[in-house]
Order: C-alpha cells, then structure tokens, then sequence
C-alpha cells in the first residue's frame, strides 16, 4: 500500500473523457518527507512514515525535534504511517527522501481517501440518524414533531439496549471514501483532484492511499 499526506483545497467539477460534468475534490498532495523506515528485522513488518506541513519549532517537542533531525528535516505536523510500501519505490524508500504526488499517483488510478468528517455538535434523531418525526400527529402530539419517540420496554427488558439510536455527538470521525478516480495530477504545484467528494473542511488534512 502507498499513499501521500494532503490538504484538503475545495471542490470543482471537471470533463471526463466521455463528456461527463464529473464533480471533484482538489487536494494539495505532498510534497512529504520520510522520517522512518521500518523493516521486518527490526519492526516485524516493513511500512514507511511519511510527515507533511511545516510546524513551529517552539510547538514541538523535544522528543520530535530529535525524530525529525535524523530524518534531516524540519518539524512537520501530520506525521502518518504506510504499511507494506509497494516495489516500485524500493530505490527511492531512504531516510530524508522527499515524496511527491507525481511519484505516487497517475491520471486513472483509483484512491481512498481518509479524513475527519466535520463536527456538526449535539444533534437529534431527525438530523442524526434520518427518524422521520411523528409528522403533523393527532392525538395528543404536541410539540414532538422531531422526537425519538419510544426507546425501551417494560419490566422485561427494563433497560435500553446499547446502540439504539438516540440524540447524540455528530461528525468529527474518521472517514474513509474508497475507489476515487484520480482526474487530473498537477505535479508542478502538488496538486490532484480526484472524484467525488472527500470528508473533512477545507483546509483539513487528508490521507490517499493507494
């Protein structure tokens, strides 16, 4: 499995070859340096660590400054591991080595797409889970239209079972998006877009794999 580090930038739409208005996702991929390499002598498995954007070196702590000073490199803020990186990169997996989406990606292959959904707060069950409310109930509703209505049973079980969908948390979770087409690669500005959409805010950081 390969992959790269990116910034989400927006979404846009884009032609296919078949004269589909295909909507996309533009993400500034790379470039990404590698801070480790792990084999299976010393590990148990073989992967690579990739780091990505730039970070104050009065945020950083000690522990990382060291990491990334073996690595011959500045402090990064997303740092992220790929197992089992493919044959391909076997002359170009060293210490310090710089990774950019041109040596990843081609027009036509398919990614996924890792990310964190926005946080959308508290929510209820109408927003959350897609309930349909009682509607506009007689008998005696009022003020319930988006209530959960019923949640457990009587002296048997006398509890609510775990999972039932009630209000709640929603969003800030990782998400993965799979089977992406790669679009377009712009490898002079770091730049792939891909199909469809991407979770997460712009801005937010995203992680393709291969």
């Amino acid at each position: 499995m390969s992959g790269i580090i990116g910034k989400k930038i927006g979404m846009t739409s884009v032609y296919s070859v078949d004269g589909r208005n295909v909507a996309c996702t533009v993400i500034e991929a790379g470039p990404c340096v590698i801070t480790q390499v792990k084999n299976q002598e010393t590990d148990g498995y073989q992967a690579v660590q990739l780091a990505y954007g730039e970070r104050k070196e009065k945020n950083t702590p000690n522990a990382l400054k060291g990491h990334f000073k073996k690595a011959n490199t500045t402090p990064k803020k997303s740092v992220v591991e790929f197992r089992d990186f493919r044959e391909e990169f076997e002359g170009m997996v060293a210490l310090g080595n710089e990774i950019t989406v041109g040596d990843v990606f081609k027009e036509g292959d398919f990614v996924d797409a890792i990310g964190t959904s926005k946080g959308k707060g508290f929510q209820g069950v109408v927003k959350r889970h897609g309930f349909g409310g009682v509607g506009q109930a007689t008998h005696g509703q009022h003020n319930r239209l988006r209530a959960p209505g019923s949640i457990g049973g009587a002296s048997y079980p006398a509890r609510v079972f775990k999972g039932t969908r009630m209000a709640g948390r929603m969003g800030n979770d990782r998400v993965t998006v799979i089977n992406l087409e790669v679009m377009k690669v712009v490898p002079e500005k770091n730049l792939i877009v891909v199909s469809g959409s991407v979770p997460g805010a712009n801005n937010s950081i995203v992680v393709l794999e291969k």
